[in-house]
C-alpha cells in the first residue's frame, strides 16, 4: 500500500497547487424565498385518510413543494387509542367535531374548519408562519404551490374555482352573509396569509355550522349538492365565512384539475384533485371503492396497476385527450409509488419483481413526474381574473407570477460505526423528515472492514460508506474528527450528484425547521454557516501560520450551506488544512487554538476554516440557525437546529451525550433516555429561563420520541410503555417547524426512502469495492473481472457444439442478479455527522 499512498499524496499536491492558482469563479445570485409557507391538510383516524395522506405527503416532496407539511388529525379518545398510523407524516392532533358537542349533528366535514382554528390557537408552528396552503387529502402535488407566485396578497387569497357552488348566486347567500356580493365560488386549493386565515377561520366554521343547520335550504336548487344532504355545507361555510370578512380571491380554473378531465390546451396543473372517479381504458379507479382499504397496513400491496404510457399512446389520437389520459396515470402512479416507499419504510421485505414495479422505480417514471412549475396559461388566467392586481405588478417591476425554481439541495453527515452514533443517527434522522428539510439526506459512515463485519445499523439511515481514517495511515495518528472532511470528499468523488447546494449538519443535531440556500442568502462563492467565536487562531498566529489569507479566516462551523462547485474546490483543502494543523503540536496551546485541552481536538474546525480562507470564502455567518440546548435563547429568534454537544439540565434532571458513549439504546428494546421534566411543570418568573427549559425539554423529548418509533419499527415485542416520552409521542408533541422552506418535501414529513436516494445502498451488505480509497484497486478489480469475463467466454465457445442453448429463464435469472448486483453497488444510506466541538470533549 506504499507506493499507492504515495502516488494519491503526489496527486494531491498537485491539485492543491492548481486550487491555489484557480481563479474567482462568478458569483451567481441564487433568488431567496421571502416568506415562510406552511401546508396544512385535514384528515381523521381511518384507513381511507391513511393511504390517502401517504400519497399525499409522498408527492409533497417528490413535487419540491416549499415550507413544511402537517396533517390535522381529528379524532376521538377511543379511536386514537388504536390508531396506527400516528407516524404516517407530521401530524398535530386535534378535537373531533364529527359528532357536533352541541346538536349531536354527524358531519365529519367540519373538522377541517374546526381543526384549522385549533391549530391558529395551539401550535407554535401558526405563530412562526406568513403563508398558509390549505389542501385536502385526497390530492396529488405535482410542483410547488407557492402563494406570492401566484399573485396571492394579503387581503387577497388564491382559491381553485368550484363552479356548482350555486349558493352563491341565490338565496342562500342572502341568507347567510352580509355580504352576498362577495361571495366566491372556491375550494379545493387555498392559499392565503396567514393574517387573513386567522380572521377567516372562526367565520369558516360558524357559517359552516349555520348553513349545516339550515335544512330548508339543502335542495340542489339551492345549494348545487345532488344528493340534497347537507354535505357541502363546509364548502359554502368558506365563501360565507371569507364574504363576512371582505376577502375577495383570484381564482384560477388552471392550478388543480381532477383526473377524468382534460386539460386546457397550454396549461399544466400542479395538483391533482381525485375526488372523482376517473379511468384510462378498461382499468378505472374510484377513491369510493377504498373506503375501509388498510392498503397503507399491508406490505407490499398496490392498487390495480393501469396500463402502461406507451399502450395509451396507441390508445388515444387526440394529443390533448392523451394528455388527460397521462394526468390519469400519472395520479394513480404516484399513490402507488407513495405506498411502496412507505412499504419499504416500515421494514417490508422486497417485493417480488413486476413489470409494473420496474416501471415505478425507472428513470423513465421518474422524468414523467418531474416536479411542474407555472406555465404562462396559469399567468394569462390570473391576470384574466384579476387584471388591476397583474397591472400594478407589472408596473412596479415585480410578478408574482414569474417561474421561480428552488436549486436542488442535499443534506450529509459524518458518523462512525458505534452506537455512541447510532442514537445520534435516530434522533438526526427523525428530526429531519420532521422538519420538512428538502431534499435528500445521506450518512457518511465510516469504519474499519473489521468493525463493519459486527455492525448492525446499516438501516438506520440512506448511507455512503467510506473508509476509516480514524488511525491516519502514514502518522498513525489516532484523530476520529479527520473522518468528516474525509467522507465528504470521498463521497464527492464517488457519488454522481445533481444538487446544486449541500447542507452539512452533524450527527447530534435535532432539526426544527428547513435549512435551506435560499432562505439564509447562500450563493456561489459565498457559503452560508453559524458562528464559532472560541475559534481564535483565526486572530492570532495560527491563521498567519496555515493560510496565505488570514484576514479571509472566518471563526464558523456546525452548519454548512455550500454550493457544489466551491465543495468540489474546497474538499481537498478542508482534508489537507485539518492533516496541517493536527501535525503543528507547537501550537495546540489553548491561547492559540482557544482549546481547552489543548489536545489538537479542534483541529479539523481550524482546517475547515483555513481552507476556506485559502479559496478566499467569506461566509454568510447567521446567529439565528442553530442554539446549544441549556442557553438562553435570544428574544424573537425562533432556532432552527439544536446542537446538543453540551450538558443542559432542566432543574434536577440533566444530559449530556459523553455519559452515553458507550451505551447501546437502539439495539435493546424500548431503551431510552431518562425523561425530562414535564413542560407544564417548568415554572419561572424569568421568560428567558422558561424559554430555555422549554427549548431543553423539547430537544430531549425528539430524541426518545424517535428512539419509541424506532423501536417500534424494529417489532419489538409490544409491553406497557408508560413514560412521559411514549405520551409525548401520543399527544403529539413535535419540534417547533418554523416553515419557509419544505418538500416529508415535506416533507414533508419527508420520508426519504432507501430506494430513492441516488446514493443509497440497497442492501445491509457493504461491498468490499466501497472500501477501496486508490483508484488503483479500482483499475485492478475490473482488469481481473473482464479476464475472469474472457476466460469465460473463451470456454464457453470452446463447448458451444455440446451444450447447446441454454434457456430463456436462465438467462433471465442471469440477468435478474446482474441487475440486483448493480442496484447494490450503485445505491447509498444515509446518516447523521459526528460533532467534532472541543466543548463536546468529557
Amino acid at each position: 500500500m506504499a507506493e499507492p499512498l504515495k502516488m494519491v499524496l503526489v496527486v494531491a499536491v498537485l491539485l492543491l497547487m492548481d486550487l491555489g492558482l484557480a481563479q474567482a469563479e462568478e458569483v451567481v445570485v441564487v433568488g431567496k424565498a421571502p416568506y415562510r409557507l406552511h401546508t396544512l391538510f385535514s384528515v381523521e383516524c381511518q384507513n381511507y385518510f391513511d393511504w390517502q395522506t401517504v400519497g399525499l405527503v409522498h408527492s409533497f416532496g417528490k413535487a419540491r413543494h416549499p415550507g413544511p407539511i402537517t396533517r390535522l388529525l381529528s379524532c376521538t379518545d377511543d379511536e386514537l387509542r388504536s390508531y396506527k398510523g400516528l407516524d404516517l407524516a407530521p401530524t398535530f392532533k386535534v378535537p373531533s367535531m364529527s359528532k357536533h358537542p352541541r346538536t349531536g349533528d354527524w358531519y365529519p366535514a367540519i373538522n377541517k374548519p374546526a381543526g384549522i382554528v385549533h391549530w391558529l390557537e395551539h401550535s407554535k408552528d401558526a405563530e412562526n408562519v406568513d403563508w398558509v396552503v390549505i389542501l385536502d387529502a385526497d390530492m396529488i402535488i405535482r410542483g410547488p404551490i407557492i402563494p406570492w407566485e401566484l399573485g396571492a396578497e394579503k387581503g387577497k387569497p388564491v382559491a381553485a374555482y368550484y363552479g356548482y357552488l350555486v349558493g352563491c348566486d341565490n338565496v342562500l347567500a342572502q341568507l347567510h352573509t352580509k355580504h352576498p356580493e362577495f361571495c366566491d365560488k372556491v375550494g379545493g386549493l387555498l392559499a392565503m396569509h396567514i393574517d387573513d386565515l386567522r380572521v377567516l377561520a372562526p367565520k369558516w366554521l360558524s357559517k359552516t355550522e349555520e348553513v349545516r343547520a339550515d335544512r330548508a335550504h339543502w335542495g340542489i336548487n339551492f345549494t348545487g349538492d345532488i344528493y340534497n344532504s347537507g354535505w357541502i355545507s363546509e364548502m359554502y361555510g368558506y365563501s360565507f365565512g371569507a364574504a363576512e370578512v371582505g376577502l375577495r380571491h383570484k381564482i384560477t380554473e388552471d392550478l388543480m384539475i381532477y383526473p377524468s378531465y382534460t386539460p386546457r390546451k397550454g396549461v399544466e396543473p400542479i395538483l391533482l384533485h381525485y375526488g372523482l372517479p376517473f379511468k384510462v381504458g378498461n382499468w378505472s379507479f374510484s377513491k369510493l371503492e377504498h373506503h375501509e382499504d388498510g392498503i397503507v397496513y399491508e406490505c407490499n400491496r398496490l392498487f390495480d396497476p393501469p396500463p402502461f404510457p406507451k399502450e395509451v399512446q396507441l390508445m388515444e389520437a387526440d394529443p390533448e385527450a392523451r394528455r388527460g389520459l397521462f394526468l390519469n396515470l400519472e395520479c394513480i402512479n404516484t399513490l402507488n409509488e407513495g405506498l411502496l416507499h412507505h412499504h419499504t419504510l416500515v421494514g417490508c421485505q422486497k417485493p417480488k419483481w413486476s413489470k409494473y414495479l420496474s416501471f415505478l422505480k425507472s428513470k423513465t417514471f421518474a422524468e414523467l413526474t418531474r416536479p411542474r412549475y407555472l406555465d404562462n396559461g396559469v399567468k394569462s388566467n390570473l391576470k384574466k381574473q384579476d387584471p388591476e392586481t397583474y397591472k400594478k405588478d407589472k408596473s412596479s417591476g415585480v410578478s408574482h407570477n414569474q417561474k421561480s425554481e428552488h436549486p436542488k439541495i442535499h443534506t450529509l453527515f459524518s458518523t462512525e460505526c458505534s452506537p455512541y452514533f447510532d442514537w445520534q443517527t435516530v434522533g438526526f434522522v427523525h428530526s429531519f423528515h420532521l422538519s420538512g428539510q428538502p431534499g435528500n439526506i445521506t450518512r457518511l459512515l465510516s469504519c474499519t472492514e473489521q468493525d463493519l463485519k459486527s455492525y448492525a445499523g446499516h438501516d438506520l439511515a440512506p448511507t455512503h460508506y467510506v473508509p476509516s481514517m480514524n488511525r491516519h495511515p502514514l502518522t498513525g495518528d489516532w484523530y476520529p474528527a479527520i473522518n468528516k472532511p474525509a467522507a465528504v470528499l470521498h463521497w464527492l468523488n464517488h457519488v454522481e450528484t445533481d444538487a446544486e447546494f449541500i447542507v452539512i449538519l452533524d450527527a447530534d443535531m435535532i432539526l426544527r425547521g428547513p435549512i435551506t440556500p435560499w432562505e439564509y442568502g447562500a450563493e456561489r462563492g459565498r457559503p452560508v454557516s453559524t458562528p464559532y467565536d472560541y475559534l481564535i487562531g483565526c486572530d492570532n498566529e495560527l491563521a498567519k501560520i496555515h493560510t496565505r489569507h488570514p484576514e479571509a479566516c472566518d471563526k464558523v462551523g456546525g452548519v454548512i450551506i455550500m454550493h457544489i462547485d466551491d465543495l468540489r474546490k474546497f474538499a481537498l483543502l478542508w482534508l489537507h488544512k485539518s492533516v496541517e494543523v493536527r501535525a503543528d503540536k507547537a501550537h495546540y496551546a489553548t491561547n492559540f487554538t482557544g482549546d481547552i485541552y489543548s489536545s489538537g481536538w479542534i483541529s479539523e474546525m481550524y482546517g475547515y476554516s483555513f481552507g476556506a480562507a485559502e479559496l478566499n470564502l467569506r461566509h454568510v455567518i447567521r446567529k439565528d440557525i442553530l442554539i446549544y440546548p441549556g442557553y438562553v435563547p435570544e428574544p424573537g429568534i425562533e432556532y432552527k437546529i439544536f446542537h446538543y454537544g453540551l450538558r443542559f439540565s432542566v432543574g434536577n434532571w440533566s444530559f449530556d451525550k459523553a455519559d452515553w458513549r458507550n451505551t447501546d439504546v437502539v439495539n435493546k428494546c424500548w431503551a431510552k433516555f431518562p425523561d425530562p421534566p414535564d413542560p407544564s411543570t417548568i415554572t419561572s418568573t424569568d421568560v428567558n429561563i422558561l424559554h430555555r427549559d422549554r427549548l431543553s425539554i423539547e430537544c430531549m423529548t425528539t430524541l426518545n420520541t424517535a428512539l419509541h418509533l424506532h423501536h417500534q419499527k424494529r417489532a419489538c415485542p409490544l409491553q406497557d410503555v408508560h413514560s412521559k416520552s411514549s405520551q409525548a409521542i401520543d399527544n403529539k408533541v413535535r419540534p417547533s417547524w418554523k416553515g419557509e422552506e419544505t418538500t416529508e418535501n415535506s416533507q414533508r414529513i419527508r420520508k426519504i426512502t432507501l430506494s430513492g436516494t441516488q446514493s443509497n445502498v440497497s442492501s445491509k451488505t457493504v461491498p468490499n469495492k466501497v472500501l477501496g480509497s486508490s483508484r488503483l484497486w479500482i483499475v485492478v478489480l475490473w482488469s481481473l473481472l473482464v479476464l475472469g469475463f474472457l476466460a469465460v467466454i473463451s470456454m464457453a465457445l470452446s463447448t458451444a457444439g455440446g451444450e447447446g442453448v441454454r434457456s430463456k429463464g436462465h438467462r433471465m435469472k442471469r440477468r435478474s442478479s446482474f441487475s440486483a448486483l448493480s442496484d447494490t453497488n450503485g445505491s447509498s444510506h444515509n446518516a447523521e455527522m459526528v460533532s467534532k466541538s472541543n466543548r463536546t470533549i468529557q
